[in-house]
């Protein structure tokens, strides 16, 4: 399973450190496969936010939050991170981890085979 943590509330300009925790027999080869994070506003559509090769070496980012956010993992623990920094009210929504199904990174979610249950990212104005 994939277990997120580290969302709340934050004011804008602040900063925040999403994990995601990957446990269980489908995570036996954590370093062979991509994450990613997306997330999910009140009536909105899910959106990519950003993705990581199995290595760490290759990374990609949506527009909104490159240069705010980064991407990282740490294979040993089975373990991905947010970090965003210079929070903005739009960025306040569900993030959800998500498992690809190959080694590079995708920007769809169509990429994605599992997904985590969210945590949820409220920035105040």
């Amino acid at each position: 399973q994939l277990q997120a943590s580290g969302g709340g509330l934050v004011q804008a300009g602040g900063s925040l450190r999403l994990s995601c925790a990957a446990s269980g027999r489908t995570f036996s080869t954590f370093s062979s496969y991509a994450m990613g994070w997306f997330r999910q506003a009140p009536g909105k559509e899910r959106e990519f936010v950003a993705g990581i090769s199995g290595s760490g070496g290759s990374l990609t980012y949506a527009a909104s939050v490159r240069g705010r956010f980064a991407i990282s993992r740490d294979n040993a623990k089975n373990t991905v991170y947010l970090q965003m920094n210079s929070l903005k009210p739009e960025d306040t929504a569900v993030y959800y981890c998500a498992k690809d199904r190959t080694v590079i990174p995708s920007r769809s979610d169509r990429g994605y085979a599992y997904w985590g249950q969210g945590t949820l990212v409220t920035v105040s104005s």
